[in-house]
């Protein structure tokens, strides 16, 4: 192999962004102390998974900002409670400006009344109606899931392909901050972002870790 081939392996790693979404409030510090370790960006979450805006969010994304890292937030919509209202909520209480795009989280929700029935055709449309709600109001959607979630939800790995327009950040603890592993889900081909290694620790922070390329 030729030197300057092999060198160009060995430095492309080291070229994509990586980051962490969070659950807690953390201080500038903390986040400071993230972006020294190499961190870009944070994903906050923005709502609880029992339908509520997370008091926290406001905080976050300001403490996050000021360390200098770039912001979105997720969304972990309570599946009994209506979509658009819900995306109303978040949005009317998180100043626009603050944050990039909105991911909305499609995984099993354990807060009561939350949860997501077998009508599979139903959750499809549900999470058509979020999407469709965030475009409303000038923002980016995208979504949250991994391929058992999806399956799970949805009915089946590549069920539900009208929301693929989105962007995907898929979950899977592998360790390894690469798409090598990725598989079709719903009718993405192509994933955005990859969360590797879930919960975590560092600069004393519960985080998890994402790549994204």
């Amino acid at each position: 192999m030729k030197l300057w081939i092999l060198f160009s392996l060995l430095i492309l790693p080291l070229l994509c962004v990586q980051g962490v979404d969070v659950s807690q409030l953390f201080s500038t510090s903390t986040y400071t102390c993230l972006k020294n370790n190499g961190k870009q960006f944070a994903i906050i979450r923005g709502y609880y998974s029992y339908g509520a805006v997370d008091v926290n969010v406001v905080n976050n994304l300001n403490n996050a900002r000021a360390a200098g890292l770039i912001t979105d937030i997720y969304m972990f919509p309570c599946r009994g409670k209506s979509a658009s209202a819900q995306v109303d909520t978040l949005m009317s209480s998180v100043s626009s400006n603050l944050y990039g795009m909105i991911w909305l989280d499609v995984e099993t929700n354990p807060s009561s009344g939350c949860g997501w029935g077998k009508d599979y055709t139903a959750n499809c449309n549900y999470v058509a109606e979020l999407i469709a709600r965030v475009k409303s109001h000038g923002k980016t959607p995208g979504i949250y899931a991994s391929e058992y979630m999806w399956e799970t939800i949805m009915g089946s790995r590549t069920a539900c392909p009208s929301v693929a327009s989105t962007q995907l950040w898929y979950a899977h603890y592998d360790n390894s901050p690469s798409f090598s592993d990725f598989r079709q889900i719903g009718g993405w081909t192509k994933p955005n972002i990859k969360q590797f290694k879930g919960d975590t620790t560092l600069c004393g922070a519960g985080v998890d870790l994402n790549y994204y390329p």
